[in-house]
C-alpha cells in the first residue's frame, strides 16, 4: 500500500464523548448540562435488574430530575417497540432521552428520538438523510463492547411486518454525548464479548476497505483491528481485567467512529438480512460472514488488505491468492478461538432462503460503500458459502 493519502473532501462527524472508569455516572450532570426536566430512559429488562441502572436512577435522584423508565427493547429492536415508546415519551412529556445498554437499546432509543420530533411512523425514515427535524437531547451510555451506536450516525430497526432490518443514517442520530465507561463490560458474559468485540472487528475491516475511507477513518479503523486482535481473548479468559476491558472498549469507539463517517459494506448489508428474517444475533452473524466477505472483496482492495495483514503481523508476499487464504484462514482461526465456531446453517439457514435472504441485504445501503459492488447473485453466493 503506497503512502498516497486520500484528499477527496471529507467528512467527520462524531459526538462529545467521554472515556474512562466512572464517566457513567457524570449522566446526572450532562442531563442537567442539555436542559433535561423530565428524563426518558431507556433500558431492556437484563440492563434494568443491573447496578449500572440503579447508579443512573440513584444519580438522577439526587440531582431532583424526573425521569421515566421504557424497558420494552428486544434484540433487534422492534418497529412497534421503538413507536410503543414514542407514546410513552410524549404521554410522560419527556424533553431528554438517555440510553443505558448495548446497541439494541441505543438503536430504539434513536428511533423514539426521529418519531418524537418528526411524527409519522419509524418506517417512514428509512434510509439516508430522510430526517428533517433534530431530535430531543440523547445521552448514550453503552454496556457492550462492539456495537457503537453510541458514537455512529445510524440507527438499524427491525420491521416487523415484512422482516427485515433496516437502517437510518444521518447526523441527526449522533448522540450529544456518549459515556464510554469501560467498567461496565465487566457484566458482560464471554459469549456476548466475544460477539460484540467481532462486531467492532468487521466494523473496522469494512470501514478500512470501504470506498468512503479517508485519512481520519484509516487511523481509527487500524488501532481497532490491532486492540481487538490483541485484547478480546484476555476479555474473555480474564472478564474482570480492566487494561483489557478497556481497550476492547477503545476499540469499540475507534472503529464506530471509522464506520459512522466511512459506513460499512456486505457483511453488514447481510447480517442485517439475517437478522431481520431469522432474528438472529447481530454480532455472531457479522463474525461468520466475515471471513467470506474479505475472501470476496479481497482482489478488488489487495493493497487494503495487506496493510491490514501488516498492522497485525500476518506475513505477506506478492501471491494474491495466498494473502487471501491467510487473511481468511486467520480471521476463521481468530473467531473460532473466542468462542465463535457456528455456521449459519446452525443458526437455521438454509438453502431454500438464501434467495430471499439475498433479496433483502440487495436493498441495503451498506452495499454502497463495499469496495466490490454486488449484485444480488452475490449475496447469495456468499451466504452459501457460510452455511
Amino acid at each position: 500500500m503506497s503512502d498516497r493519502i486520500q484528499l477527496n473532501p471529507r467528512k467527520f462527524v462524531a459526538p462529545e464523548y467521554i472515556f474512562g472508569v466512572d464517566s457513567r455516572l457524570m449522566a446526572a450532570a450532562y442531563c442537567q448540562k442539555l436542559g433535561g426536566r423530565n428524563i426518558f430512559i431507556v433500558v431492556d429488562e437484563f440492563i434494568k435488574k443491573s447496578i449500572w441502572f440503579k447508579e443512573v436512577e440513584n444519580g438522577l435522584q439526587k440531582t431532583g430530575l424526573e425521569y421515566h423508565v421504557f424497558s420494552s427493547v428486544s434484540p433487534n429492536p422492534r418497529d412497534f417497540e421503538v413507536m410503543e415508546g414514542v407514546n410513552a415519551c410524549k404521554e410522560n412529556k419527556c424533553n431528554l432521552i438517555l440510553a443505558l445498554g448495548g446497541g439494541s437499546v441505543m438503536d430504539c432509543a434513536k428511533g423514539i428520538g426521529i418519531v418524537s420530533t418528526n411524527h409519522g411512523h419509524i418506517h417512514s425514515y428509512e434510509g439516508v438523510d430522510v430526517i428533517r427535524r433534530p431530535m430531543p437531547p440523547l445521552i448514550c451510555i453503552p454496556t457492550t463492547g462492539g456495537t457503537s451506536a453510541d458514537v455512529s450516525q445510524f440507527a438499524i430497526i427491525n420491521n416487523t411486518t415484512e422482516k427485515y432490518k433496516f437502517a437510518i443514517i444521518s447526523k441527526a442520530v449522533v448522540p450529544d454525548v456518549a459515556l464510554i465507561d469501560p467498567v461496565v463490560l465487566t457484566s458482560m458474559d464471554g459469549f456476548l464479548t466475544a460477539c460484540t468485540g467481532l462486531d467492532a472487528l468487521s466494523h473496522a475491516f469494512e470501514a478500512f476497505v470501504s470506498n468512503a475511507n479517508s485519512a481520519f477513518t484509516d487511523l481509527y479503523s487500524l488501532e481497532a483491528i490491532k486492540l481487538i486482535f490483541s485484547n478480546l481473548p484476555d476479555c474473555i479468559n480474564n472478564p474482570g481485567d480492566l487494561q483489557a476491558r478497556g481497550k476492547i472498549m477503545l476499540a469499540s469507539l475507534y472503529a464506530g467512529l471509522a464506520f459512522s463517517n466511512a459506513s460499512l459494506g456486505c457483511v453488514h448489508s447481510l447480517a442485517h438480512s439475517l437478522g431481520g428474517y431469522l432474528d438472529l444475533p447481530h454480532g455472531e452473524c457479522n463474525a461468520i460472514l466475515l471471513p467470506h466477505v474479505v475472501d470476496y472483496n479481497f482482489n478488488s482492495a489487495p493493497d487494503r488488505y495487506v496493510k491490514i495483514m501488516q498492522t497485525v503481523n500476518l506475513p505477506v508476499n506478492s501471491n494474491t491468492t495466498e494473502l487471501k487464504k491467510t487473511l481468511t484462514g486467520y480471521l476463521i482461526g481468530f473467531k473460532n478461538s473466542v468462542g465463535i465456531n457456528t455456521t449459519l446453517k446452525d443458526k437455521g439457514v438454509t438453502t431454500d432462503i438464501t434467495t430471499i435472504l439475498a433479496k433483502r441485504a440487495i436493498k441495503d445501503p451498506c452495499n454502497a460503500t463495499n469496495p466490490r459492488i454486488p449484485v444480488m447473485e452475490d449475496l447469495r453466493a456468499i451466504t452459501n458459502e457460510a452455511l
